[in-house]
């Protein structure tokens, strides 16, 4: 626990789910980046459901250190409600914060299958998430980021997989219905897998935690934790990450004081074509860049070649400099430190001709997600631009109660003109 000289600092925990997420691989993780399991196990032991015990193995995946977490639990035939799972919480006294955060995270799941089954979200039947072991993980995860001391919790662009998975239903779609649900909203990546990336539980976690998503956000970094997932996948880490540190707040216009440190990581390349370029901009990004680029350059003897650059976080230069050097085939990199003042920003989502739009909120300003407003554009043959002014403008007259704008023309707006 942090001592009264730290009171005032808002210790952020950033999950990166470049390779999805699930209750045991977020559990693994904060144990990882250093929370004590004796400590947490204690507080998971206030729940009154007997029958289980965890093991922390360290173990390699595509040769990165990680903590897999294992929660042994005896098989029983309950099929535990959501009210069944809040009763059993609200009994075990736990620590406020561990408290709120486990209710919010099986709220969170019984609105999404609530949704899906028609049913109120208080008689919804936990099937795979009501078990023991799902129960351990999310508590131990509430737990351990109560040992660390987490006051808010971010994720990054949270990945999922493809295909048919079989459930307690039966075969379901990949990513499974509840994770779309508890998703909605957040930034997603779809990866070519057949692999279960992110599990309802995982998703859960997120959805009832999460206070942002999108690139680490400004913090020194205090630790960072691997927790690993049972799959070996190909040619890549089956982990989600964690990294720890004190929140930087951004400086005010005229104000002095230290920024975030960053590192810009730099490759000089002459002979990748532009779509390799592209790539290993997009690769940067999916490993953890907070922003990447591309700058043309005369090399030596007079070659025309690019630098291609990444900022990053220092505790990600290392992965991000790997994924630089493998996608351009560069022999060498090169860093610098910098400082970034990144403004606040936060994620929110509105409703244009009846497809979710996500759009970035600063200070000052609101900003359609491209990908959602070119996905709309595309849907209905409209411009670019009058989708994102409509996103923009949807966001202003929700939380600001402007007067919406006459003369928007023609084009659908809603539900009803949808295309089949």
């Amino acid at each position: 626990m942090r001592d009264c000289a730290d009171a005032a600092v808002n210790v952020l925990a950033w999950f990166h789910c470049f390779n999805g997420i699930a209750g045991d691989m977020a559990f693994g993780a904060l144990v990882d980046a250093g929370a004590d399991i004796d400590e947490i196990l204690a507080i998971v032991r206030r729940i009154p459901v007997t029958g289980w015990e965890v093991e922390a193995e360290p173990v390699l995946r595509c040769g990165l250190a990680s903590t897999k977490l294992h929660v042994h639990a005896k098989e029983d035939s309950i099929v535990r409600t959501a009210g069944h799972i809040v009763g059993l919480v609200e009994e075990a006294r736990l620590p406020v914060r561990v408290r709120d955060r486990t209710l919010a995270v099986f709220g969170a799941l019984a609105e999404a299958e609530g949704r899906l089954h028609r049913r109120p979200p208080t008689q919804v039947h936990f099937h795979e998430v009501g078990g023991i072991d799902a129960i351990v993980d999310v508590v131990g995860t509430c737990a351990a980021l109560e040992v660390l001391d987490v006051d808010e919790v971010y994720a990054s662009v949270v990945a999922v997989g493809t295909g048919m998975i079989r459930a307690a239903h039966g075969l379901l779609p990949n990513p499974p219905p509840a994770v779309v649900e508890l998703l909605r909203g957040a930034p997603t990546i779809g990866r070519d897998s057949g692999v279960e990336m992110t599990t309802p539980t995982g998703a859960a976690l997120l959805a009832g935690m999460a206070v942002g998503f999108g690139s680490l956000p400004p913090m020194t970094v205090r630790a960072t934790g691997y927790g690993a997932g049972t799959r070996d996948l190909d040619g890549t880490p089956n982990v989600t990450q964690v990294v720890i540190g004190d929140e930087i707040v951004a400086r005010s216009e005229g104000e002095t004081g230290q920024g975030q440190p960053m590192v810009v990581l730099e490759v000089n390349v002459d002979d990748a074509t532009g779509e390799v370029l592209a790539h290993a901009i997009a690769a940067a990004l999916e490993a953890g860049a907070a922003d990447a680029w591309v700058i043309p350059a005369v090399m030596k003897k007079g070659r025309p070649g690019h630098v291609v650059a990444a900022l990053v976080d220092g505790a990600l230069a290392a992965s991000v400099a790997a994924t630089l050097t493998g996608e351009t085939g560069a022999i060498g990199i090169r860093g610098r430190p910098v400082e970034r003042w990144a403004a606040p920003r936060a994620i929110d989502a509105v409703d244009v001709a009846g497809v979710p739009v996500r759009v970035k909120v600063s200070p000052g300003r609101v900003k359609a997600e491209f990908d959602d407003a070119a996905r709309v554009a595309r849907l209905y043959g409209l411009p670019l631009r009058e989708v994102q002014r409509r996103a923009e403008h949807a966001w202003h007259e929700h939380h600001l109660g402007l007067v919406p704008d006459e003369g928007t023309g023609d084009a659908p707006d809603g539900p009803d003109d949808e295309p089949a």
